[in-house]
């Protein structure tokens, strides 16, 4: 049985590069016995195989030698749960004499993140200094605003909206398009703004997924959309909305687009219920987070919390590694190599997932240096 998972096959070229091939110990009959225990081939998964084994991409356990024997051949060594590695010796093979070990440089997945922000004439109240609107516009596009720190991780928008009159009017939704280092010509256009008017929230759900659809993200930039509102949904020019707030946030979780919902010095539960729909949340399940807010600082930590979250720890390869070789590579991110397993692990064989501090290194560093080095024979060709 032939237990390696062969994935795609991989645009990428290697001078002179030919896969070693180690056979499986699994593949004789009779074969061992621990070749028919299941396990959990999801990385970082509790090792649970027989000394000996190692669990493969098919969810059992397979070898292929036997621990400290010379079995793998010259330049290789058997581990300890049976794969045929490089032994690191000068002039040793690596995975084939003629393989050389190959170097990445993992892109980042970029989200494009529209903020929806509401500039109803509640948002002028002064309970937050020097009000709600002014705070928000600070924590977004200030000196220390998270835009203005990440502007070059994600492609920013924004969209003022509410309605056309104090009094009532029409629906107006005032449209920055989502760009990177965007956070400029945010702040031009929300800085001076003075509130006034409805919070007519279901439309401009509706609105933001819409210029989704007509402008859509870059590939593989993943979208979602961050709801900052102070107030219970009213149309323009009034009449409760509440119901279709929620409906508008679960088709915009239904076109693949997330929202995340930020309240503003309120406690109505219909905020909850806003960020569930807008997530998928499903009868039963743990309520998703949502983050109401009552001070200047509780804002700038909700729009951190919730943006930084957005933005992906998640590098894409231009190749697909074999999952059961992943721990041979190396990965460093500013010249500090980072541990498998703990720092990082390998996704779907074509993503390296940073977890943990280095994932706040990560996306806190400007323009980080990142690197990825696999061996040869642990491309999938």
């Amino acid at each position: 049985m032939n237990r390696l998972s062969l994935g795609f096959v991989a645009a990428i070229a290697v001078t002179g590069c030919g896969p070693k091939e180690f056979g499986s110990l699994c593949d004789q009959v009779p074969a061992p016995a621990a070749c028919m225990t299941a396990c959990d081939p999801a990385p970082g998964a509790p090792a649970t195989c027989p000394s000996g084994y190692h669990c493969a991409p098919d969810g059992f356990c397979d070898t292929q030698c036997t621990p400290n024997s010379a079995e793998c051949g010259e330049g290789y060594v058997c581990t300890d749960d049976g794969r045929c590695v490089d032994d690191g010796s000068p002039g040793s093979n690596g995975p084939d004499a003629s393989c050389p070990a190959v170097v990445f440089t993992p892109m980042p997945k970029t989200p494009s993140i529209m903020l929806v922000l509401d500039r109803s004439g509640s948002m002028d109240g002064s309970d937050i200094a020097p009000n709600r609107y002014d705070a928000m516009v600070e924590a977004l596009v200030g000196t220390s605003g998270v835009v203005t720190q990440l502007q070059n991780k994600a492609y920013f928008g924004s969209a003022l909206y509410g309605c056309s009159e104090p009094s009532g009017g029409v629906f107006q939704f005032d449209v920055i398009p989502r760009a990177l280092n965007n956070a400029g010509a945010i702040r031009n256009v929300i800085e001076p703004f003075d509130p006034f008017g409805n919070t007519p929230t279901p439309e401009a759900i509706n609105a933001a997924v819409q210029n989704f659809q007509a402008n859509p993200p870059p590939a593989d930039s993943p979208p979602a959309i961050v709801l900052a509102t102070d107030g219970l949904p009213n149309a323009c020019p009034g009449g409760a909305s509440e119901g279709a707030s929620v409906n508008a946030a679960r088709a915009a979780y239904a076109a693949g687009i997330p929202v995340y919902v930020l309240a503003i010095n309120q406690t109505s539960s219909h905020f909850q219920d806003l960020a569930n729909a807008g997530q998928g949340w499903v009868n039963g399940q743990p309520d998703v987070p949502y983050y109401p807010v009552s001070n200047a600082s509780q804002l700038q930590s909700a729009f951190q919390t919730i943006i930084n979250g957005v933005i992906s720890c998640d590098l894409s390869l231009t190749a697909s590694i074999d999952e059961g070789q992943a721990m041979n590579g190396t990965l460093t991110i500013n010249g500090v190599q980072q541990q498998y397993g703990s720092d990082w692990i390998l996704v779907g064989g074509n993503t390296i997932r940073v977890q943990g501090s280095a994932c706040t290194t990560l996306k806190t560093t400007q323009n980080p240096n990142v690197q990825a080095t696999f061996p040869c024979g642990s491309i999938i060709f």
